[in-house]
């Protein structure tokens, strides 16, 4: 293929080999991905069935097990498909709609952290003024918001990196398609764009991660001087948040905030099955099934399914 024409299609060639090692990391990868999708299901129906827990804080739990279940969704088939099929290849259309949808739901995932990091300071430090602070017009603009920037972001990277032309590879060397990878495969000069993406993935990353850090900071300060036991419980639950948070953000800026040249793909493949795969299935874990009304709210779900099986 000539310099400057375009290919019929991209052949990704994915994250494992046909060897027993890699495949039991094969099943390994697809079981946590399951994982991940029953407990984001049973999470949002659990939350959209328990009237009690039609809150701010629950709704933005539901859009991120929303969120986590579709990222999976798009990432897992398209990886399983390759390994077990040996059909390797997707279309230009069908590697800007993965780049559109995975962009959209990590970088919407971005900012729902951050205002889930703010419900919970003002639940912890502002509890009396949480329905003021924290009203239902917030929350929805807030998650709309999330959703309008995340797929602001996925659109503008899906059709730049397409209408670059490409030369006679294209090999993606992942196991999805995702922007960084594909642009390595362009004949023209994609400086200005790797500018640009640089940009946007410090308004991505960065801003909100500095409100979460912010959000989390202040919770510790003001827990600091509460009664052991409950400042022992929020010394846990922001650990264990700020661990997941920790993942999410630190194998994206891995992935997209370093220069093109240092990143080889080898080491790219790795870091983005956490971000794909692992963080979606510890969300559900650590934001949702440690929480003890989400836990009362599953007893008497399993309680009121067994009943009505045992009549």
């Amino acid at each position: 293929m000539d310099k400057g024409n375009t290919t019929l299609a991209f052949i990704l060639l994915g994250l494992f080999n046909h060897t027993r090692a890699h495949l039991v990391l094969f099943v390994l990868v697809l079981t946590v991905a399951f994982a991940s999708l029953v407990a984001n299901a049973l999470m949002l129906v659990l939350i959209h069935q328990d009237h009690r827990l039609h809150t701010p804080m629950y709704f933005l739990l539901s859009q991120l097990s929303f969120m986590d279940m579709m990222l999976v969704s798009t990432i897992v088939p398209q990886l399983a498909t390759g390994y077990l099929t040996g059909k390797k290849t997707i279309s230009p259309a069908g590697c800007g709609f993965q780049i559109f949808f995975f962009l959209t739901l990590g970088g919407g995932e971005c900012f729902l952290l951050a205002a889930m990091s703010y419900d919970r300071y003002v639940a912890i430090c502002h509890p009396l003024r949480y329905p003021v602070l924290m009203s239902w017009p917030l929350c929805l603009r807030m998650t709309l918001g999330s959703w309008v920037l995340g797929a602001a972001d996925g659109l503008m990277q899906a059709l730049v990196t397409l209408n670059f032309r490409f030369c006679n590879r294209h090999e993606i060397d992942h196991f999805f398609c995702e922007a960084p990878m594909l642009v390595r495969l362009a004949c023209d000069d994609t400086s200005a764009f790797e500018y640009a993406m640089y940009i946007c993935c410090v308004l991505m990353l960065l801003v909100p991660l500095s409100l979460i850090l912010t959000s989390y900071g202040l919770i510790l300060a003001a827990v600091l001087t509460c009664v052991p036991q409950r400042r022992e419980k929020a010394l846990s639950t922001c650990s264990s948040h700020l661990a997941v948070v920790g993942l999410f953000y630190g194998a994206a800026i891995f992935i997209y905030m370093r220069p093109m040249s240092y990143r080889p793909a080898n080491h790219n493949k790795v870091v983005s099955v956490f971000y794909t795969v692992v963080t979606p299935a510890l969300n559900p874990v650590i934001y949702s099934l440690r929480n003890s009304e989400i836990k009362n709210g599953l007893r008497k779900c399993m309680a009121r399914r067994a009943a009505l099986i045992h009549y």
